[in-house]
């Protein structure tokens, strides 16, 4: 008996079986944000292991090895479209850094003010945003291009999960500013721009909150008191 027909069975089998390159990015984002959320510890140097193995690690590793560098790339487009994303966010961070909700919540990590202290943690804080980024921006949005600028909108769900435990003015946030950040970095092809919106964020949030509010958060308060949230 000819073994074609077997052959040819085994052939339509592995066919069927075989992912596509945005199946294999949205069934690697579900496992690492399962893993990632079972994982996850609390001490900032920890985390920065987890962190960098699964959201850095994982995404680049598949990325890699299928010749998509999954926005890490940076070109004259992407560092004008970092800078107008930073100059977007910079007044969000700084009207957010007076309100009550904030400054009880961050610095999520002990710091001080004082260089020998903040210029390590400030480091820290921007390899978290890069892996962060790199997950969310690069393996889900800028990574699936593919697909269209229904990439933009992969990961906002996903990104609010992971912020459930954030004050409620940010975690409202989060989705919107994952669209925005998703809409930049896909408009660049690069999460150059995200990166530095966030890690900078990060940054400058937890040294403002070492300081006194740069004006008084009553006036913030009253103008946004039909949120309804607490602030």
């Amino acid at each position: 008996m000819s073994p074609e027909p077997d052959q040819h069975g085994a052939r339509w089998l592995r066919d069927r079986l075989r992912l596509s390159w945005v199946q294999k990015t949205l069934l690697l984002g579900a496992v690492l944000s399962l893993l990632w959320m079972q994982l996850v510890p609390g001490e900032l140097d920890r985390r920065i292991v987890v962190d960098g193995a699964l959201l850095i690690g994982g995404p680049l590793a598949l990325g890699l090895s299928h010749g998509n560098r999954i926005g890490w790339r940076v070109d004259r487009v992407a560092v004008r479209n970092t800078v107008l994303l930073a100059l977007f966010v910079l007044p969000f961070y700084v009207v957010g850094s007076t309100l009550p909700t904030i400054r009880a919540y961050y610095p999520i990590w002990a710091t001080s003010a004082a260089p020998a202290a903040f210029v390590p943690h400030a480091m820290k804080l921007f390899t978290l945003a890069l892996a962060a980024e790199t997950y969310y921006r690069g393996l889900l949005c800028v990574g699936v291009k593919e697909i269209g600028i229904a990439a933009v909108f992969i990961s906002p769900l996903v990104y609010m999960l992971h912020h459930t435990s954030k004050p409620p003015i940010e975690f409202v946030l989060s989705g919107p500013t994952d669209v925005l950040f998703g809409a930049v970095d896909y408009t660049s092809d690069s999460i150059l721009p995200s990166v530095v919106a966030h890690g900078g964020g990060l940054v400058l949030l937890d040294w403002l909150v070492l300081h006194e509010p740069l004006f008084d958060p009553l006036l913030v308060i009253r103008f946004l008191e039909w949120v309804p949230v607490p602030l």
